[in-house]
Formats: C-alpha cells, structure tokens, sequence
C-alpha cells in the first residue's frame, strides 16, 4: 500500500486497530482523515481508533493531525524515514505507548530518548518544544495545553471509566513454548480424523481450587459450558486434568471399543463398549423412573459415537487412557482441592475454530472464579453456595483486593502429527481475543 485515503473513515467508522506495518506508506495519517472540518464527521473521524501502527513503511513525514484521534493508546512508526517528529503528538490525550525506534531524527537527544525512554518521557519533551525553541513555541504549547485541558475535562468521565474498566479486568500471562524449558507436547495420529479430527490443548498455572467451595464452582461452570457452548457435547468436549498426574508427551489416538480400556471418574477400570453399555443401561432405567421420554444428564450423549468403528482417546507416555471425549476422563487424572496446575483439553468433530473457542471461554471462567475465591477470603470451611458462572458482576466492590496481582500463566502447548510438524498451537497470538473485554493477556 502506497496511501491509505479517507474512505476508510466512512466504510469503517467503528474501527479500533488499524495494522499497516510492512508497506510503502509515505505519510501518515496523511489521507488517513478527511479534511479538517469534513461536514460527514461532525464529531471527528475514528472516535474509538486506539492502536495505528505503521512500523517498516516509507513514512518522511508524521502529520500534526494524528492529534485528531481522540482515542489513540498505542501508535508504532518504527524504521520508517522521520526526520521529526511533531509536537502534536503530545496533544493525543490518550497515547500511552509509542514506538519511533529505528528513524534518523534530527534531534540527536530525541533521537537517544526514543531509543531508551518512556513514551510519557518524549511526549513530555515534544510538549516543551524540544530544544532551542523559542518564544513563538511556548505560545503554541499553551494554546495545546489549553485545548488539552478542555479535551480532557471532556473525556474525563470516560477517561475514568476506562480505568475502571481496565482494573477490574482478570490478568493472565502467556508462556510461550520458546521460554518453556520443558513444554507439553500432544501427538495427534492419523486415524483421529475419521473420529474426531480436532483437538486444542494447553496448560494452566495458579489455579486456587481449595478454598471454600471453589472445586465445586469449578465442576458446576465445566457442566454450564457443556450445555451452553459446547452445545450439550455436540460441538465440543471440555477435559480437565491435573497436570501433576500427567506423564507426557501425550498421543491423541483412536482404539477400536473392546480395546479401549480407562478408569473412568468414579468407577472401576473398564473397556469402552463395556462402560457404554453400562451407561445406556442406567440411562433407561433412569428414564423408567421418571417416566420421561428422553434421557438426561450423563446419558444424553452417548448416542454420538453412535456407529463409531473407534473411539478417540488421549493416551499418557505409561499408555494410560487419560480421556475419553466425548464421554468421560480418567480418575488417575481426576482434579482435587490440592490441583494447582491444569491440563485444559477440548475435542471436537466439528471445526478447530469452536475448540479455540470454548478454550478461550474456559480460560475466562477459571479466571473469573479464581479472582472470586481469593476476593470472598474463603477458607477451607467455608459453606457459602455461590453461582458456578461468577463473572465480574458478582463481585462485591467493597472488596480492596488486587486480582492483577495474581495473573494465571497459560502455557503454549503443541498438537503435532506423526512426523512432527505443527498442527494447532494454542493459545496463538489470534487465541483469546474472543474474551479479551473482560480478560488482560500479557503475551
């Protein structure tokens, strides 16, 4: 791309981020914004713009009216072909990160702040004028810092309430698997993709599942998200091990039933067509009881291996089967009050994309009843019932706890196939975006 013109502002009024590094841009905003005064953007285009970055582009010039995104948090021009850059730039009212690195400037001592100062730090310095300016620009910065002022007593209240909102997000940090000295591998064979072709797995550190009723919350939010957006297990399954009990690597694989044998959650160990048929005995006996014409619970989807050859299973380095999606985990793996660290594992036979998904909403739960439990100060003996999905309205404010002081890390964790090579790594720099206005994510 060589210009950007001003018919974006009209097609994209809503826009947010705007990514245009690797081009051949020579000015920016440049035709970005339409005149000044434009009759069709009375209140200014790109009101909610807040990330604009054009690093490795042909930019000589940096305009002044970049001061006309009101919105603008996170602005990257680095290796481009500045020479200056303008003092309106400190007028943005909300810039708070910014990259200049890598451009000739002409101010040498600007030239050294970019390199290793603050963003607040080189606005400051753009907001004096610099060095050697004279009279003429300390009359300019006090007409800006007039009309900053008057900008910002503007936007005060949603300034604040930005705030409000960016504290009361939940923190996780991602590890990635560059900076794991020992990262989780999962092993996908080639008979899954006639099963159950898609799977997503990672690692949670940090989770508080002893105090209180906090296991229980834990359990209650997994069966919600398996009626609500797993689709009652039609579109996906949720498997939720403690790591500890885990020897990797791991082998996603398919077995034919009466070779498939686990330990499933509450029961002895048990061949797959033995324990299926088992579980549609109960089913309809159950269903006797009640006088009901379908099914409920644990047995509403056992029809959906329903003439199935083999069943999917995740298999530790021992050979144990530690899962068994869509039906049931194993007990060897079974969470307790004790699990600090989690293996998450979501299957499908629907996309790769409603695994992401339904990870990402998974991560966002564990999350919000992690900041529950450490802000209710349960302990052990605890008898307070609370709701399984405790989002961030059911927190009580009075409460001066700091849950961004206690970020969760996810660990990457790699699908590969037989040979090596990478299927799906989760979570992607794309991972978690679905959740990101209630989550903050440290990449």
């Amino acid at each position: 791309l060589r210009l950007v013109g001003p018919g974006l502002a009209r097609a994209a009024p809503q826009l947010q981020a705007l990514l245009l590094s690797g081009n051949r841009l020579r000015a920016l905003p440049g035709g970005l914004l339409p005149p000044a005064g434009a009759a069709a953007f009375p209140g200014g285009p790109f009101p909610l713009l807040s990330r604009l970055e054009a690093a490795d582009n042909e930019v000589a010039e940096l305009g002044a009216d970049i001061a006309a995104l009101p919105a603008l948090k996170s602005l990257d021009v680095a290796n481009n072909q500045l020479r200056e850059l303008p003092a309106a730039l400190a007028d943005c009212p909300r810039l708070k990160e910014a990259n200049f690195r890598g451009n000739q400037l002409k101010d040498k001592r600007l030239e050294k702040m970019v390199n290793g100062c603050q963003t607040k730090a080189i606005l400051e310095y753009l907001r004096a004028g610099g060095r050697g300016k004279g009279k003429a620009e300390s009359a300019r910065e006090e007409a800006r810092k007039k009309k900053r002022e008057k900008q910002q007593k503007k936007d005060g209240r949603d300034g604040e309430q930005d705030e409000l909102e960016e504290a009361s997000k939940l923190l996780v940090k991602v590890l990635h698997v560059s900076e794991n000295p020992a990262p989780l591998v999962v092993k996908a064979s080639p008979g899954v993709k006639d099963v159950r072709p898609f799977i997503v797995c990672c690692v949670l550190k940090g989770v508080n599942l002893k105090a209180g009723n906090a296991l229980k919350r834990f359990l209650s939010a997994q069966t919600k998200l398996h009626e609500d957006i797993c689709e009652k297990r039609t579109a996906a399954t949720i498997a939720t091990h403690d790591l500890q009990l885990i020897k990797g690597p791991l082998v996603y694989d398919v077995q034919p039933p009466d070779e498939l044998k686990i330990m499933p959650l509450g029961r002895k160990e048990i061949k797959a067509k033995d324990l299926l048929r088992q579980l549609q005995s109960e089913a309809e006996e159950q269903r006797k009881q009640k006088k009901r014409q379908n099914v409920s619970g644990l047995h509403k989807y056992l029809q959906l291996l329903d003439g199935k050859d083999n069943y999917p299973c995740l298999v530790d380095a021992e050979g144990i089967v530690i899962s068994f999606p869509p039906i049931t985990n194993s007990e060897k793996t079974k969470i307790s009050r004790d699990t600090r660290n989690l293996f998450l594992e979501v299957t499908s036979d629907t996309s790769l994309q409603i695994c992401k998904d339904v990870m990402d909403m998974l991560i966002l739960k564990i999350a919000e009843l992690n900041r529950f439990t450490l802000e209710n100060k349960e302990d052990s003996g605890s008898d307070n019932e609370s709701d399984a999905l405790c989002g961030p309205g059911n927190l009580n404010p009075s409460q001066n706890v700091q849950p961004m002081n206690f970020p969760l890390v996810v660990e990457q964790v790699r699908v590969v196939d037989t040979d090596g090579n990478l299927k799906v790594l989760y979570p992607s720099k794309m991972d978690l975006t679905t959740v990101s206005s209630l989550l903050t994510v440290i990449r």
